[in-house]
């Protein structure tokens, strides 16, 4: 089969498509035909050997799908070949079929295209278990998003507002912020022209927000902390500007606030069957317009290495998705793109 060889650590511009090993589905496991396959930030250090998980090689990337059963493995009972299913695989997705175990398997609903189902299960599903199970988000509290335009960045702008909270989106440009209100923002912070505390102070009145979603890091950080309510929760979610910060404990104290972490693949597997269930409320939110995950950009599976480059360089607002199969089904027209 066709897919994205890594056979040794490297940038996104030494990937190209090649031939790996077809494989049979082992106890347990099906293969899945992918469709389309979402493209994230982990992708990018993966094939850097930067990740927490370094693969046997060769591997191709990606680390969500979405496709169809074509074959089924011994001990398989909820799945049968034709399923429509997306797949959590860490690695793999970037080629024309992958194996699964059928416990990471999720059902897609009617009415959930390919490329959307594609993209839900890392941004989607790390901002759901962030604000649902990490930060016990409650309808009218006010969250301080960063990189509110990127993906787990619309991500949490789209759920919050889903779960009745007060959003104030954060980015560096005035484009992105535009994104942002599309997507119900009730307030803006261009972060590169404004200082973000004194804008979060004026925004609530003195009072602070109740949780920070920070999938950035670096110098954003402990501004964000500081901007913190009583009983604050502050969810590290990633460091896409680079630098992992360092917060002054002293904050938390004075706050009564909680550094909360997110990490969310190391929960699929530690409570696979709560994740499952997240997965299926977020796809019911899909499939009844309650959420809209927004694909701005799709790439022929030829492409990963510029779709991982464009994300690098921060190009990418919403989602990036490989297109791995002619059958791939995309948003219908009026949805968001």
């Amino acid at each position: 089969m066709r897919g994205i060889v890594v056979d040794k650590f490297c940038t996104p511009e030494d990937l190209a498509l090649g031939e790996l090993p077809d494989r049979a589905p082992g106890d347990n496991e099906v293969v899945m035909d992918v469709r389309c396959a979402g493209v994230n930030f982990p992708d990018t250090l993966i094939i850097q050997g930067k990740y927490q998980f370094k693969p046997e090689m060769p591997f191709a990337p990606g680390g969500e799908c979405s496709g169809v059963v074509s074959k089924v493995g011994a001990g398989v009972k909820n799945f049968k070949v034709g399923d429509r299913v997306l797949g959590m695989t860490g690695w793999g997705s970037f080629a024309e079929q992958v194996i699964v175990p059928a416990e990471k398997l999720i059902p897609v609903p009617a009415g959930v295209d390919d490329a959307t189902a594609s993209g839900v299960m890392m941004t989607y599903g790390t901002t759901y278990h962030a604000f649902e199970q990490r930060a016990q988000l409650q309808p009218g509290e006010t969250v301080l998003v960063l990189g509110a335009a990127g993906g787990v960045g619309i991500a949490a702008v789209d759920i919050a507002k889903a779960m009745g909270a007060k959003v104030i989106a954060a980015a560096s440009t005035q484009e992105k912020l535009e994104v942002c209100r599309s997507y119900g923002a009730d307030h803006l912070i261009n972060y590169a022209e404004e200082d973000l505390k004194a804008r979060v102070r004026e925004i609530t009145k003195g009072r602070g927000v109740d949780v920070v979603y920070d999938p950035v890091g670096d110098r954003f950080a402990e501004p964000a902390v500081r901007s913190l309510a009583w009983k604050g929760r502050y969810l590290v979610i990633g460091f896409a500007a680079g630098e992992i910060p360092r917060i002054p404990l002293n904050l938390a104290l004075l706050k009564g606030a909680s550094i909360v972490g997110v990490f969310w693949g190391a929960f699929t597997n530690i409570e696979p069957e709560l994740n499952a269930r997240n997965i299926e409320v977020i796809l019911d939110w899909v499939a009844k317009g309650k959420i809209k995950p927004l694909v701005t950009q799709t790439y022929p599976l030829k492409d990963a290495g510029k779709a991982l480059r464009d994300l690098m360089d921060r190009k990418v607002k919403g989602k990036a998705v490989l297109i791995c199969s002619d059958k791939a089904t995309l948003p219908k027209s009026g949805a968001k793109l």
